[in-house]
Order: structure tokens, then C-alpha cells, then sequence
């Protein structure tokens, strides 16, 4: 199953099991074009859930230190969109079967073509899109690219977000929410903030049922088990691009370690 369909049944499994997904996020060309599609291939293997594949820009607004040297090195190796692209469809001729979904900002998707980007993405294999610099308001020409292919579009909301904001971006978001665990950047942190739970309810109240992706700060397996019982899934970045620069290995412990953390307390380990 691919496009919408693959992003429900990812939830859908999870919740059977009990836990949270992983979704990791991993920039194309960092450290090189080849190392990226090898360690999130590696990730794969390790049974996460689904995959937050990053576009390379040179201002990622939303992005930490950790991301947002990495990206920069990527521009370095000469990555483009295109070659993010081809990234995806080799992964999917090598057997990664999670869903995967393209994140990049806006400049780049418009400098190569909105419909042009859409429609190649879904033919490489992507799954949906998250765009951190576009807001709801603003997103009504992809949203009906996405909608003819049946693919996800992504939108954020934050602690600070409003009822009428969390409204909105439940009425428009497809595939899942994208709730933003702080206000700032990414990064590694040690502790996840305070008051997540009570923004995860407020969440909900307007969610109609959509699913709840957590990400910024979460670096930890003891992370990573608190995410069982607060959304439907969380997205880990920062840590897999710090483990990225550490080789291979690195990526494969820290995304084994994730994973099975959130088996340590679902229903079928009891």
C-alpha cells in the first residue's frame, strides 16, 4: 500500500501493537548520498515504522544546529531535489517498504515545479509531504496536487497554537498532525518539556481522529516509551543526524534502540 492507504495502515498496526510508530527523519546526502540511502535502508531493517526523508535547503527555518549542519553538507555534495527523488526510488528497489515522506521547504518544490514535484514524488515511491514554512492558509494548490494522487500533505501545530489554529490544521491535514513538542527548533534534549500531556488533550479535542506525530527533542529510548501513551507516533531527527556522523552502525543501534523501547511496556511484551 502506498500513499495514504500505507500512512493508515502504519498507524493502524501500531495501535494493534499496542505502542507508538517511529518515524525517523534522515537529510539525502549526509554524509553522503550513498551513506544517507545505506543508513536509512539500515533503519528499515530495524522495523521503524515509516520515515521523514529530508530535502536539503540553505535556510531551514525550523531546523537545529545538528540538521541544520548536515543539510549544509549536503548542499556541499551537490544534492538536489531531483536526487532526493532518485534516493526514494532506490530505497523502494531495494525493498524499503515503510512509507516515506518527503520533507522540504517550500522554495525548492516551487523553483521545481509544484504538480512536476508531486507527480514524481509518487512516482518514486513518496507517500506524502511535510512542508514546515507553509502554512494551511497558503497550501490550497498542493493540497489539491496531493489530493489527485492520493498522497499526505502534513501541517504543524505548537503549544502556543490556538483553538481556532488547531481547528484548522484538523480540518486540512492529511495522513497525520504534525505537533511540535516546543516552541524553537529541533535539537537534542535531555528532558521533553513540561505540559505535553495537557497540549496532546487540547490536540485531540479538535483532531477528528487524525493521528498525532510528536517531534523536537526526542532523542531517548526512555523518550520514546513516554510516546506510547501520549500520540500515535513520534519523529526522531536531531539524534539520527548526530549518530549519522558517527557511521552506520551508530543510526542502526539508535534506531534499534527506539524501536524496540516502545515494545517494553505496549500489551504484547506483558
Amino acid at each position: 500500500m502506498r500513499g495514504m492507504q500505507g500512512i493508515s495502515a502504519l498507524f493502524a498496526r501500531a495501535k494493534e501493537q499496542g505502542r507508538a510508530a517511529f518515524l525517523p527523519y534522515f537529510p539525502i546526502g549526509y554524509p553522503t548520498y550513498t551513506d544517507s540511502v545505506e543508513m536509512i535502508a539500515a533503519m528499515a531493517a530495524e522495523g521503524v515504522d515509516g520515515f521523514e526523508i529530508g530535502i536539503p535547503f540553505s535556510d531551514p527555518l525550523a531546523d537545529g544546529p545538528l540538521i541544520q549542519a548536515a543539510t549544509q553538507v549536503a548542499l556541499e555534495n551537490g544534492i538536489t531535489v531531483k536526487q532526493c527523488l532518485e534516493a526514494v526510488r532506490e530505497l523502494r528497489a531495494r525493498g524499503v517498504d515503510q512509507p516515506m515522506l518527503l520533507m522540504g521547504y517550500l522554495n525548492p518544490l516551487l523553483a521545481y515545479g509544484l504538480e512536476r514535484f508531486v507527480k514524481e514524488a509518487k512516482a518514486a515511491g513518496a507517500d506524502g509531504f511535510i512542508v514546515p514554512d507553509l502554512p494551511p492558509e497558503e497550501a490550497a494548490e498542493l493540497a489539491q496536487l496531493c489530493a489527485w494522487e492520493d498522497l499526505a500533505l502534513v501541517f504543524f501545530l505548537a503549544p502556543t497554537s490556538s483553538a481556532a489554529r488547531v481547528e484548522l490544521v484538523a480540518q486540512q491535514a492529511t495522513g497525520f498532525i504534525y505537533v511540535v513538542s516546543l516552541t524553537g527548533v529541533t535539537g537534542v534534549r535531555t528532558d521533553l518539556p513540561p505540559g505535553l500531556t495537557e497540549f496532546i488533550g487540547r490536540v485531540r479535542q479538535h483532531a477528528h481522529n487524525v493521528p498525532l506525530v510528536m517531534g523536537f527533542g526526542i532523542s531517548k529510548p526512555e523518550h520514546a516509551r513516554r510516546m506510547n501513551d501520549l500520540v500515535d507516533g513520534f519523529i526522531v531527527g536531531s539524534a539520527m543526524v548526530r549518530a549519522g556522523g558517527q557511521g552506520i552502525e551508530a543510526v542502526r543501534t539508535l534506531a534499534r534502540d527506539l524501536r524496540h523501547a516502545l515494545d517494553e511496556n505496549s500489551p504484547e511484551s506483558v
